[in-house]
This record gives C-alpha cells, structure tokens and sequence, in this order.
C-alpha cells in the first residue's frame, strides 16, 4: 500500500510532463520559427511579427473574422441564454432532446452543414448570402454544442426556479428577470459559450474557403503558400489572443468564486 501510494505521485507526474511535451515542443518549434529560427545566422528577431501588419490583407481579413465572431457571438447568445432559461424552467423533460440537436453539428461534416444553410437561404438576398453574413449563421449552429454544455452547467448550478419566481412575485417581468436576475447569476458560463463561439468563429477554415469568403484563416492559407514564417506568425497570434480571452475567462469564474465566501462571512 505504502509503495504503491508514493509511486502515485510520480506516476501522475511523467504523464503530466508527457502530455505538457507533447503540448508545448511543437509550441515552442513554432514560436521559435516564427523568431527566425530556420535563419539561425541572423539570430532570433521580431521582424515577422512586426510586419506582419502590414502584409497584403492582413488588417481587412482579420477585421472580417472579428466582426464575424463578435456578431456570432451575440447572435448565438440573444438565442440560446433565453432559451435555456426556459428550458430549464417550464420543459426539463425536453433538454436530453434539445441536448442532443445541438450534438448534431459534431456529427455533420461542415460540407454538409454549408450546403445545408446555403439550400435553406437560397432565396435570400446576395448581401447575405454572398458575404460573410452568411457565415455567422453557420458558425451559430457550429458553435451550438459548446454553447449548451456552457449554459446549461451555470443553469444547474443555481436555484433557478427560486430566483425566477422571487423576481415574479416581487412584479418583474420575464424580460427583466431574465437581464437582472439570471444573467448575473452565469456570467462566467456565459463568458465561456461566448469565448468558445469566438475561438471557433476566428479560427474556422473549411467552411469559409468552400465559399469562397474571405476571413484570416483563409488569408493565413493562402499566406503560407508563399511565406511559411507569416502563415505560422498569423496562427500563433490568433492563438494567443485565444488563450488571453479563456484566461480572462478563468479570471472572471474565480473572482466570482472569491465573492461568495466572503458574503457569506459578512452575512454571518
């Protein structure tokens, strides 16, 4: 028992390191290409990153990509926070149902989800379905199963039904209980359907290059074709900036977990 027990802690450890190499060597080959490490005469410098601005398409694609996530974002929020709520309020039964429809998109090859969308918008105007509108109601149903999860974790972890019918009693109308009394209560959740329907906004290539849109993926591809040094440059930032975001995420859901106590102390 006692030998098993000490080699517990070390067993647990090599398969950290093992997971935390095969994580972050190729990282670390990436950033140290995109510093110049294919040129090791020159030594390592920022001049890729520094004039990555100013590559052809770099600033238009990128603020393609941030206007598509930032409208996914709200569009796939408006839709799902509302009907959640709901959900978990007057039709539990239905949630291992709704549950699994918004599975579906990580079933459905994306080829299948752009003719889809394409089909049932075919008679819309140009403007939408020629532009990137139409990739935000695609990356809406991308992001589905993400959003879910998300919500649906802050919802179960709150006395909903007590909070809603508190706020009712007291006069409140749906709409308000649901801006002033539930949304506070899973910010973070929300935080994080929201970061994860941007990641995947930002970083999705196939559907946007089947339709011939641009975005900076697309522009990262067809980048690398000519510079490898810009391509990788590009991925690297775009993953940065993800990481930023998850940890202002994680920031958020502690500072909210710090609270707690503290007003339960005071309460005391």
């Amino acid at each position: 028992m006692t030998a098993a027990t000490s080699r517990l802690p070390v067993g647990r450890a090599v398969v950290l390191l093992l997971f935390a190499g095969y994580f972050f060597l190729p990282l670390y080959a990436a950033v140290d290409f995109t510093l110049g490490g294919s040129r090791r005469n020159m030594g390592h410098t920022l001049s890729v990153w520094t004039g990555l601005v100013h590559q052809d398409g770099f600033a238009e694609n990128l603020m393609t990509s941030l206007k598509i996530a930032a409208v996914t974002v709200v569009l796939l929020l408006a839709l799902m926070v509302p009907t959640m709520a709901w959900l978990h309020l007057r039709l539990p039964r239905m949630r291992r149902l709704v549950e699994g429809v918004c599975l579906l998109p990580m079933a459905i090859p994306a080829v299948v989800i752009a003719n889809g969308i394409l089909g049932a918008f075919k008679s819309w105007p140009e403007a939408i379905t020629g532009s990137w509108w139409i990739l935000v109601l695609e990356y809406v149903v991308l992001a589905l199963p993400f959003t879910y999860r998300s919500l649906d974790a802050g919802l179960s972890a709150i006395p909903l039904t007590t909070m809603v019918e508190a706020a009712r009693s007291l006069g409140a109308s749906w709409p308000a209980t649901l801006w002033r009394v539930v949304v506070p209560n899973i910010r973070t959740a929300i935080a994080s359907a929201g970061i994860l329907g941007a990641a995947l906004a930002l970083g999705e290539f196939t559907i946007a290059n089947l339709l011939l849109l641009n975005t900076f993926p697309v522009w990262t591809d067809q980048a690398g074709q000519q510079d490898g040094e810009v391509a990788t440059t590009a991925a690297m930032l775009i993953l940065f900036l993800s990481w930023l975001l998850l940890m202002l995420v994680s920031h958020l859901g502690r500072g909210r977990s710090a609270k707690k106590p503290e007003k339960a102390g005071t309460s005391r």
